[in-house]
């Protein structure tokens, strides 16, 4: 078994609310920032020869909205 962490974001130019209010209230704060995005993390253990990128297209992420990363741990 492998550990990997999956990274979700919004796919870059669309709406993210959230990132734009955390963006707001930093900038409110005194700190420089852009492009704030907030997304999610997804970990899971795996047979070592599972294809992680078919299980997250399939059933973790919207392919319209979300686009991500996988990295092992």
């Amino acid at each position: 078994m492998k550990k990997v962490r999956v990274l979700i974001l919004p796919k870059e130019g669309l709406l993210d609310p959230q990132g734009r209010a955390v963006e707001e209230m930093l900038k409110d704060n005194g700190f420089k920032v852009e492009n704030v995005r907030v997304g999610k993390v997804v970990e899971m253990e795996v047979e070592d020869n599972q294809d992680v990128s078919s299980i997250v297209d399939k059933y973790i992420i919207n392919p319209l909205i979300e686009e991500y990363e996988i990295e092992e741990v």
